[in-house]
This record gives structure tokens, C-alpha cells and sequence, in this order.
């Protein structure tokens, strides 16, 4: 048993300052899959050497994708390690042999998990979503499915469900980034509103947005330069405006 902030340390530098330099990287399976199983910023931080010994030293994790799926919560668009996460993410869902249930599942619980995401982290999600639906297009039937439920009870789909397999993400949905077609953000607004189109087979590029924050998107508002608009109005005459005022006879506003 170790400390959380001991964990959080080691786990940090593990992948590029530790691993790189042991004779035998496979001895810390054990540490990393204990790390892997605490659950909140431990597990995405142990991502990057879980990462490490699957592509490199051939480890096979039973349930990995249960687990990975169990890391997305509400905090994941706010925690500090949200640009790794998604990073290592983006590689793990990057097989063309990922059976469709399972993406559907992550797509429809990013997508639900959207609803209370901040402007910075929808611009990044929403490309990220694109992405799987180009690589997995068994999954578009979420998108040309019309309409959305009613109510919320309505949708098939059932979040509380620990295993991607019986999660139903198939048979549901995307009403949630159709909702955001109504965002707040003009940018949030038009990035889901691609789905209403039919995707290019290009994938986004979404490493420069993966640590997109609020103060960005703040400065890119503000140094927004805005055009003359013209507009109509009935010019001031006299102290109070008003065309007959009897102050207009006696005072100027020059």
C-alpha cells in the first residue's frame, strides 16, 4: 500500500524516466495493474506504462476496455490529466478490429458525459467522437437513427451498466450532441452540427486541441475583431432627443 501522492509521482515520470532503462520492463505489471484498478487520476496516469507493456513487451490485460470504459465519469473533461487520457485513448480505440459494440459504448458515454463538459473540452471531444465513427462505421447508426427520446427513461441506452457489451450503446441515440447543436459557444454549436453532414474520410487532427483550456478559448473571443455594422437610427437633436423639444431652440450639443 502506498500513498496516493507517492503513486501520482512515480506514475508521472514512469513511462519515459523508469521504463526505458529496466532490463526487464515486465517486472512492473503487478505495480502498474494494482495502479490501474484504484481508480480517479491514478488510473489515467497508469495508462501511459499499461500503454508501454501491452504495445511493447506483449501484455495481454483481461478486461482492459471494461476498465478503461469504467474511467469515464464527469470529472474526465475537468481532471489535470485530461490531454493524456484522451491521447492514450484515441491510440487504444485506434484498431479496426474493436468489435462496434464496444466504441458504441464509449461514444454514447462521451457523448452523454458531454452534456456537463466545459466549451474546452466539447471542442476536443466532438472531432475525437468524428474520429471513431471514420474509423468504425457500424456505428454511424447511432447518427441516421432519427430523433432522440422523449424523455430520458426512453433511451435504450443504460449508463449505470459496468460492461460495455450490455450497455445497448447500439441500439440508442446521439441526441446528446445533437442538444449541443444548441450550445451556448458559437464553436461548440458548429462543431457538433458536422454531424449533420456526411463525415470526410480524413480524420481529424485533434493533438492541438487536446489541451485546449478556458483562458485560450477567452483570448481568442476577445481578440475577435468585429465589422462595422451599419445601422439605422434618428440622430440626437437638442438636450433630450426629441425633434419638437422646446430645449431644442435654446441649447446645442456642441
Amino acid at each position: 500500500q502506498l500513498p496516493s501522492g507517492l503513486y501520482k509521482e512515480v506514475l508521472v515520470i514512469l513511462h519515459d524516466s523508469i521504463l526505458p532503462y529496466m532490463n526487464e520492463p515486465t517486472l512492473m505489471i503487478d505495480f502498474l495493474t494494482v495502479a490501474y484498478g484504484i481508480g480517479g487520476a491514478i488510473s489515467l496516469l497508469a495508462l501511459n506504462g499499461l500503454f508501454i507493456l501491452i504495445h511493447q513487451h506483449n501484455l495481454e490485460y483481461p478486461d482492459f476496455y471494461k476498465k478503461l470504459y469504467g474511467l469515464l465519469d464527469p470529472s474526465i473533461y475537468h481532471v489535470k490529466y485530461r490531454a493524456r487520457f484522451f491521447h492514450l485513448a484515441d491510440l487504444f480505440l485506434s484498431s479496426s478490429h474493436l468489435p462496434a459494440y464496444l466504441v458504441a459504448a464509449f461514444i454514447k458515454r462521451l457523448s452523454r458525459l458531454a452534456l456537463t463538459a466545459p466549451p474546452e473540452a466539447l471542442l476536443m471531444v466532438i472531432p475525437f467522437i468524428c474520429n471513431l465513427f471514420r474509423r468504425h462505421p457500424a456505428c454511424k447508426v447511432m447518427v441516421h437513427r432519427p430523433g432522440g427520446p422523449e424523455d430520458l427513461s426512453e433511451d435504450p441506452y443504460l449508463m449505470e451498466q459496468e460492461e460495455p457489451s450490455e450497455s445497448r450503446a447500439l441500439e440508442s441515440s446521439l441526441w446528446e450532441l445533437q442538444s449541443l447543436q444548441n450550445h451556448y459557444h458559437p464553436d461548440v454549436a458548429q462543431a457538433a452540427a458536422i454531424l449533420n453532414h456526411s463525415l470526410s474520410e480524413i480524420e481529424d487532427d485533434i493533438s492541438g486541441l487536446l489541451e485546449l483550456s478556458a483562458s485560450e478559448l477567452f483570448d481568442k473571443e476577445v481578440k475577435k475583431t468585429s465589422a462595422n455594422v451599419p445601422l439605422e437610427f434618428e440622430q440626437v437633436r437638442g438636450l433630450f432627443g426629441k425633434k419638437n423639444d422646446i430645449f431644442a431652440e435654446h441649447f446645442a450639443l456642441d
